[in-house]
C-alpha cells in the first residue's frame, strides 16, 4: 500500500517540563510518544503522527492545530500525567494530584480542531479522562480516596501487569465487538477515573468490583465518532488471557476510513 492510501493517525504528545534536576534539556520542554501505543496503531498498516504544540505565534507561516486536523485522518489521544482539576471546576485535593493544566490545554485544543472538522478521536487512560471532561465530565482526582472498597487501579510495582476485570454492557457497540462475551480481563494503570460521566457519552464497560468506567463512547449518529477506553490495549500482549484489542482498533480505524472517503 502506497504512503498516501495509508490512514494518517495523530497521536497526542506527552509533556516533560523544563527541570532543573535534569542532566540533559533541563531547561527545555520535552514532547513525546510512548512507542507501544505506537506500534499498536502502526501494526494496522496506519501511519503515526505525533502531534507537537504550535508555537503560539501569528507570525505568517506558523502551523496550527488546525492544520494538523486538516491533514491527518484522525486523533488518539494517549496516557500520561493526571488531568488537573480546575479542568472540571475542582481545586486539587492533594498537591501532588494538580495534574498537567498545560497538557490539558493542549489536548483539549487538539480534540476542538478535529471535532470541528468531523475526524474520528479515540482515548486512551489519560485521553478518555480528558475527553469526559472536555465535553462537561468529571473525574475522581484519586480512586483510593474518594472511592470506598476500591480495587487498587494503579499498584507501582506490578504495573502494567495489574489486572481485572471488566464487564461489558449489553447492546452498546463495544459489545457488538466481542458478540457473546460479557466480561473481559484488561490491565489497569491509573488512580483517577470518571465520576460523573459527560452527557455527549454512554459507558460501554464497567469494572466488576466497584463500577469504574472503563469504555466510552459517543452514540450520537449525527455526530462524528468518539470513543476511548481506560485501559492500555497496546500494552496487552497477543496470546495473554486478556482481550484481544485487535477489533476495538480495527472499529476506530474503519471509521477513520469512513470519514477520509466522504472528504
Amino acid at each position: 500500500m502506497t504512503a498516501a492510501r495509508r490512514l494518517k493517525i495523530g497521536l497526542s504528545a506527552c509533556f516533560s517540563h523544563a527541570d532543573p534536576s535534569r542532566s540533559v534539556f533541563n531547561d527545555k520542554t520535552l514532547q513525546y510518544v510512548e512507542q507501544s501505543i505506537a506500534h499498536w496503531l502502526m501494526s494496522s498498516g496506519a501511519m503515526v503522527v505525533m502531534v507537537p504544540c504550535p508555537t503560539g505565534s501569528t507570525q505568517r507561516g506558523d502551523v496550527t492545530y488546525a492544520h494538523y486536523a486538516q491533514w491527518l485522518d484522525g486523533l488518539v489521544l494517549h496516557g500520561g500525567a493526571d488531568v488537573w482539576p480546575g479542568s472540571y471546576g475542582e481545586e486539587p485535593l492533594e498537591e501532588e494530584w494538580s495534574g498537567d493544566r498545560v497538557r490539558d490545554d493542549y489536548d483539549k485544543a487538539l480534540v476542538a480542531a478535529f471535532e470541528a472538522l468531523d475526524k474520528p478521536i479515540f482515548g486512551v487512560c489519560r485521553g478518555l479522562q480528558l475527553l469526559n471532561v472536555a465535553f462537561g465530565g468529571t473525574l475522581y482526582q484519586d480512586i483510593q480516596t474518594q472511592v470506598p472498597d476500591s480495587f487498587m487501579h494503579r499498584d507501582a510495582v506490578t504495573y502494567d501487569m495489574n489486572f481485572h476485570s471488566v464487564e461489558i454492557v449489553p447492546g452498546t457497540r463495544l459489545s457488538s465487538l466481542y458478540p457473546g462475551v460479557e466480561q473481559v480481563r484488561v490491565n489497569s494503570i491509573h488512580h483517577q477515573a470518571i465520576k460523573t460521566l459527560s452527557p455527549e457519552f454512554e459507558a460501554e464497560a464497567y469494572s466488576v468490583t466497584d463500577g469504574i468506567v472503563e469504555a466510552i463512547r459517543r452514540t450520537d449518529p449525527g455526530k462524528s465518532y468518539i470513543a476511548a477506553l481506560q485501559w492500555h490495549p497496546e500494552f496487552h500482549k497477543p496470546g495473554a488471557d486478556t482481550i484481544d484489542d485487535g477489533a476495538v482498533l480495527e472499529d476506530f480505524l474503519a471509521a477513520v476510513a469512513a470519514a477520509r472517503n466522504t472528504k
